[in-house]
C-alpha cells in the first residue's frame, strides 16, 4: 500500500538531536554539582558496605543513585552538615533532575499533538492560495518569482513525492504535501479545491498531463500553469485543463539558438529571465495619467497591453490608446516592484 500523503509544516523549532543534547547537559551538570557537592563534604558520609570514607568512585556512584532512584541505603549522611546539604542542595537538584526527565518525555509526546493542532489552523486559514506541484529545479524557480513578486510564503503550498524537494521545501518557509500529486487525496490535502493558481511541473510529461486532469477537476475555477518537456505534448496538456502551457525543451533550445547567433540577444534574454537585477518583465495596471496615451508614451517600456482578457502587442492598432481598466506588460528595471506604478506618476 502506498504511503498515506502527509502535511509537513515549516520547520521553526531548534532540531531534535539538538534539544535532546541540550537536555542531556543540564542533566550531566546537575549531576557534577552533586558529586562536587558530596565529595567535598566526604567526611560526613559513610559506606555502610566496607566502613570506608568515600572516594570519588563512591561519590559518583552516590549522586547517580540518588538521582534516578531513592537510593540503596549502602552510603548514607551521617552528621549534621552532610544531611542538610542533602536537604538543600542534593534533594532539590534530584526534583530538578526527575522534571528534566518527565519533562522531555512530556515534550515527545506532546509534541506530536501540537503538530496536529498547528496543521489544523493552517487548514481553515488556506484558500485561494498557490500550489505548487513539483518541487525541483522549475517548481523552485516558479515559486522563488512569485515571492519576489510579492505572494507570501504563507500563501504557497508545495506537493512533492521526494524527501530531498520535501526538506528544501520546508527549508524555503512552505507547508509541503509529502505525496504523489496524480492522487487525488494529496491534492485535497493540499487544499486544490480552494487554489487560486496551480502550478504543475512534474518530471514527465505523461505525469503532467493526469496531474492537470486530477487537478482541474477538482478546481475548475483555477488558473493552471503546466511545464512540458516536449512542444508535441502542449495541446495535449491544453485539452486536460491546462489555461498557460510552458515547453522548457523548446524554451532552452530557443535560448542556446539565439545565444549562438546573437550573444547579446541571449544575454538580454537571460537577464530578462533573472529575477531581482537587470531587466524585469512585469504586468501592472495602467496609470490614470496613462489614460488616453500611446502605449509607447508611458515611462516604462510597453511591450503588450491586456483588455478584455485579450493580449495585444503594443503596435497592435486597437490599442493606440490606453484605456481605463487595461493592464501593461512592461520591461523595467529589477529595483523596482513589478506590481508598483512608476514613481511620480498620479
Amino acid at each position: 500500500m502506498a504511503d498515506q500523503p502527509r502535511v509537513r509544516l515549516p520547520e521553526r523549532a531548534a532540531s531534535p538531536v539538538r534539544a535532546l543534547g541540550a537536555r542531556l547537559a543540564i542533566g550531566v551538570a546537575l549531576l557534577a554539582i552533586i558529586v562536587t557537592v558530596v565529595y567535598i563534604d566526604r567526611l560526613g558520609y559513610t559506606d555502610n558496605s566496607d566502613d570506608g570514607t568515600l572516594d570519588l568512585l563512591d561519590c559518583v556512584y552516590y549522586a547517580t543513585v540518588t538521582m534516578t532512584t531513592t537510593g540503596y541505603g549502602d552510603i548514607v549522611p551521617v552528621d549534621d552538615s552532610a544531611r542538610l546539604v542533602n536537604v538543600i542542595v542534593v534533594t532539590p537538584l534530584r526534583v530538578l533532575f526527575l522534571i528534566l526527565l518527565v519533562g522531555t518525555t512530556l515534550e515527545v509526546l506532546a509534541s506530536q499533538g501540537r503538530q496536529q493542532w498547528r496543521i489544523t489552523q493552517w487548514r481553515r486559514r488556506m484558500q485561494e492560495h498557490v500550489l505548487v506541484i513539483g518541487y525541483g529545479t522549475k517548481g523552485r524557480s516558479a515559486v522563488q518569482t512569485l515571492r519576489d513578486n510579492g505572494t507570501p510564503a504563507e500563501a504557497i503550498v508545495v506537493i512533492d513525492p521526494s524527501p530531498s524537494g520535501v526538506s528544501q521545501a520546508q527549508e524555503d518557509g512552505l507547508v509541503c504535501i509529502v505525496g504523489d500529486g496524480t492522487r487525488r487525496e494529496v491534492l485535497m490535502r493540499g487544499a486544490a479545491d480552494q487554489a487560486q493558481q496551480i502550478i504543475v511541473t512534474a518530471d514527465r510529461d505523461d505525469a503532467a498531463v493526469l496531474i492537470t486532469l486530477t487537478a482541474r477537476a477538482a478546481n475548475p475555477e483555477a488558473f493552471v500553469v503546466v511545464a512540458v518537456r516536449e512542444q508535441e505534448n502542449v495541446p495535449l496538456v491544453r485539452q486536460s485543463g491546462a489555461d498557460a502551457v510552458v515547453t522548457s525543451s523548446e524554451s532552452v533550445g530557443r535560448l542556446l539558438g539565439l545565444s549562438t547567433v546573437s550573444p547579446a540577444l541571449g544575454a538580454v534574454l537571460e537577464d530578462l529571465l533573472t529575477s531581482g537585477h537587470g531587466l524585469e518583465v512585469a504586468e501592472r495596471d495602467v496609470q490614470p495619467d496613462e489614460v488616453g496615451k500611446a502605449p509607447q508614451g508611458c515611462a516604462d517600456q510597453v511591450i503588450a497591453v491586456v483588455r478584455g482578457g485579450t493580449v495585444h502587442r503594443f503596435y497592435d492598432p486597437t490599442v493606440t490608446q490606453l484605456a481605463r481598466g487595461d493592464r501593461l506588460i512592461v520591461v523595467r528595471s529589477g529595483e523596482d516592484l513589478p506590481w508598483a506604478a512608476r514613481p511620480g506618476a498620479s
